[in-house]
């Protein structure tokens, strides 16, 4: 269990943060510019030092004001990945690995870093041979390779462009699969979020707004100014249920239903989750015909939001009792009178477009990917 409970006043800003959350899988701070994540990775670090609190992880105090205990950064066991590489430019990719990596057993084998992380060809460079994803690759591996109980990635991905982004997420989705080291990831990218996270922890000028599941706080409305209003959606707990090789389609099962999706590469029985945006959700208040969308859904009306301007947003369960999902559809306000929508009345979602955000997939490799069905189908 990692446990928060700090104040530490920066200039003009305050911070006032606590939270407790599983030392286990991705705990992701989340957050605008200047909501205080970095202060508070630095603080678990022991790079700053709160004013006042107590930090712990799995029972270990590292920091307490009233016990006067503040171990020092080589105490507390925390790998650390900057924003920049920060790499030693007089060490090769091999030299950098290896530093700090004597002052104890390793957890992870050095091969093995190097073949997940994929910087066989790359030992006997310079770092200014490197491109900045590669620098990247290799800053994990040093975290990796001092043996930490918690590793902690401080927007790892700011400084990349788009491609470099795409080359780095499936590493950092098989740290979380194959090491299990927990880790604590710094992002105000949304995107970032919904694919790696399991916890979120929610910031907002200096305070906790909200942790919980990716799936609970994404879904719900009164944090979307937070979370994101253009973005808004659902995110659905799902397994690989079957494949139509034929057709190049994979089906995913949730409690309630079945999703058809582009061919998924993965074994049956394999967790996937899916972010289905509430723009890309249509309804119809009886089942439609003749149409090309594969991804018709029975659902339940669970609440009507209308806010200032043309739109709506439905709150639907697509969830079987006892088992609800949520589903969110963003419509108009005219069309949602035309169709005379009303709390627990019955209608059937069309999801328009469909993201795989993330997969659990062990030694199965990254399946993480981004498709659209259009509206044509």
């Amino acid at each position: 269990m990692i446990e928060v409970d700090v104040e530490k006043r920066l200039g003009g800003f305050a911070l006032s943060v606590r939270f407790t959350a599983p030392a286990a899988g991705i705990i992701a701070l989340f957050g605008r510019s200047g909501a205080g994540k970095t202060s508070i990775v630095n603080m678990l670090a022991g790079l700053l030092r709160p004013d006042r609190g107590r930090i712990a992880i799995d029972g270990e105090t590292l920091f307490s004001s009233v016990d006067r205990i503040d171990l020092p950064p080589e105490r507390r066991r925390l790998g650390y990945v900057f924003q920049e590489g920060r790499l030693f430019p007089h060490y090769s990719v091999r030299g950098n690995l290896t530093y700090g990596a004597g002052r104890r057993d390793p957890a992870v084998d050095f091969d093995a870093v190097v073949a997940m992380l994929g910087l066989g060809a790359l030992l006997e460079r310079r770092p200014s041979d490197l491109s900045g994803g590669e620098k990247q690759r290799v800053a994990i591996g040093r975290a990796l390779l001092a043996s930490p109980r918690l590793l902690l990635m401080d927007e790892p991905l700011a400084s990349l462009d788009a491609p470099r982004k795409a080359e780095i997420l499936p590493f950092i989705e098989r740290l979380r699969a194959e090491l299990r080291i927990p880790i604590i990831y710094v992002s105000h990218v949304m995107e970032e979020i919904v694919r790696l996270a399991d916890t979120l922890v929610l910031l907002s000028d200096g305070t906790v707004a909200a942790v919980g599941t990716v799936e609970e706080l994404t879904s719900r409305l009164d944090l979307r100014p937070l979370t994101g209003r253009s973005e808004a959606g659902a995110v659905i707990r799902t397994t690989v249920a079957g494949h139509d090789i034929a057709f190049g389609l994979s089906e995913l099962a949730f409690p309630g239903g079945r999703l058809r999706v582009s061919h998924l590469a993965l074994p049956l029985g394999t967790p996937v989750r899916v972010r289905i945006r509430a723009r890309d959700v249509a309804l119809a208040t009886t089942r439609p015909t003749d149409i090309s969308m594969r991804n018709v859904i029975a659902a339940r009306i669970v609440e009507i939001v209308a806010e200032r301007g043309p739109l709506v947003d439905i709150h639907l369960d697509i969830g079987r009792p006892g088992q609800p999902v949520a589903l969110w559809a963003r419509i108009t306000q005219r069309a949602a009178r035309e169709l005379d929508l009303a709390v627990g009345g019955e209608v059937f979602a069309l999801l328009k477009t469909v993201s795989l955000d993330r997969s659990s997939l062990g030694g199965h490799g990254s399946a993480a990917a981004a498709f659209a069905e259009d509206e044509g189908g």
